[in-house]
């Protein structure tokens, strides 16, 4: 296979890999968001104990930091995508 041809095909298994990452992140924060609703109802509708309230509000506050990472880094594969630069992340 010449450079080019391998090339190529490293570009197009990257981007694949790039838009399934994408899906999935999409997926998991849509998730996340039900779950923060399911919060605030939870808030809002029973009488609850300080301690209570106080557990809620951290959990919607970690709710909040997660959905805003993986929104980031939504963004920022995207961005790769849209600029034609997909890669291959490596996990060793």
């Amino acid at each position: 296979m010449r450079q080019s041809q391998a090339e190529t095909r490293r570009h197009n298994v990257a981007k694949r890999s790039m838009t399934k990452e994408v899906r999935q992140l999409t997926s998991l924060i849509a998730g996340l968001r039900k779950s923060l609703e399911g919060i605030q109802k939870e808030r809002m509708s029973t009488k609850l104990s300080s301690p209570e309230m106080g557990f809620l509000d951290e959990r919607r506050n970690n709710l909040l930091l997660t959905i805003a990472a993986l929104d980031d880094r939504l963004s920022a594969v995207q961005g790769l995508i849209n600029l034609g630069r997909p890669h291959i992340i490596r996990v060793h």
